[in-house]
């Protein structure tokens, strides 16, 4: 269906609905893009992108315009809660051919996705209704507008409202972590991706270039405080390395437990699920944009090779689940080390730590 006059709409515009209509625009096609929210700079925070990122950002042509930004991180640094080490990773050897790892603002890879996708997003504009037929989807928006698609796309998150209206799935499901995200200036000098692992809690500390440290933490549980700043704290308050002047620099912190998503099945007639709406996990691994990236290569060239719509996301479907169920099972075998008492998982990961964290991206490595 190469270059054919396909009715697409992609539902959701950060980094999967992006990527999508930038695909699909790469493969002949001009999708209608869609945003719920109004336009409004959302609070900044850091992002993280994996080799197998980098090497869908190539797929797609914008690797160039993100290579200036951010800072390529070459290492990934375990350090206990006191500071002392416990293992690394070599990243350069790890994605040897693969991509560079870099960390940046998540609003600097969104301008490039926002300019490559071409095209208005439209804004405000909440899809209400889906209604199936056999060839076509008709869509309800908010102010009453009804426009029929040959495909449409959630690509609107976790918490995704098209998979509810396409009867896909219910909600997400708790993964059973509360994330504190927040960025610095003037914190301490941090060179490279710095883990320090704790008792059922984590803080790690990455930076994202302009003199900026990009820091995330978790800890177990499914309820946000009330005061996210003075939790934060009181958990890590007592960690050493470069904690105690992230903390002392914060002044602002976004709190949000995070979510997962395990489908039956990605598509229902023509419309087809991409990113955290169709397999969200929690973010241990950092492969939720490298994920939205290739879902976003994979189903441009399914379609672009198929014979028919139906057949297309059949083949998007069966060439993305491998991978994505790689990363949800092992983003779980990391996170039930939390559960083990330091005094038995420290010496672990001083012998076998980088091992065990390069296997975790092993299949991530082959090509898509």
């Amino acid at each position: 269906m190469g270059g054919s006059p396909l009715r697409i709409l992609v539902v959701g515009a950060g980094i999967a609905g992006l990527a999508a209509a930038r695909a699909l625009r790469m493969a002949g096609y001009r999708p209608d893009v869609t945003e719920r929210r109004t336009v409004t700079e959302p609070p900044d925070s850091g992002l993280y992108l994996p080799g197998n990122a980098a090497r869908a950002l190539r797929r797609l042509d914008l690797d160039l315009p993100v290579r200036p930004l951010g800072q390529v991180i070459h290492r990934q640094r375990f350090l206990d809660a006191a500071g002392s080490e416990l293992c690394e990773v070599d990243l350069n050897r790890l994605w040897a051919g693969v991509g560079e790892c870099r960390a940046l603002p998540r609003s600097d890879l969104h301008r490039v996705l926002l300019t490559g996708a071409g095209g208005a997003v439209h804004h405000g504009a909440e899809v209400r209704t889906l209604d199936l037929a056999a060839d076509a989807v008709t869509v309800t928006f908010g102010d009453g507008t009804v426009t029929e698609y040959d495909l449409v796309i959630g690509a609107d998150g976790p918490r995704s409202g098209v998979r509810t209206l396409a009867a896909l799935g219910g909600p997400a499901r708790p993964a059973g972590q509360i994330v504190y995200r927040g960025m610095v200036r003037g914190g301490p000098p941090v060179a490279e991706w710095t883990a320090l692992l704790g008792q059922r809690a984590g803080f790690v500390v990455m930076p994202v270039g302009g003199g900026r440290l990009y820091c995330y933490a978790d800890e177990v549980g499914t309820t946000p405080p009330a005061d996210p700043l003075a939790r934060l704290r009181e958990v890590f308050g007592s960690y050493g390395g470069p904690v105690p002047r992230v903390l002392d620099a914060l002044d602002r912190v976004h709190v949000g437990p995070t979510d997962e998503v395990e489908l039956g099945r990605w598509s229902r007639g023509r419309v087809v699920l991409v990113g955290d709406a169709a397999h969200a996990t929690a973010p241990t691994l950092a492969q939720g944009a490298a994920m939205a990236l290739e879902d976003a290569v994979v189903l441009a060239e399914s379609l672009h090779a198929a014979g028919s719509v139906e057949s297309a996301l059949v083949a998007y479907e069966s060439r993305r689940r491998p991978r994505t169920k790689w990363v949800r099972d092992r983003t779980r075998d990391r996170d039930r080390t939390r559960d083990v008492p330091p005094a038995l998982r420290d010496p672990l990961l001083r012998g076998r730590g980088g091992r065990i964290f390069q296997e975790h991206y092993r299949l991530l490595v082959d090509p898509l």
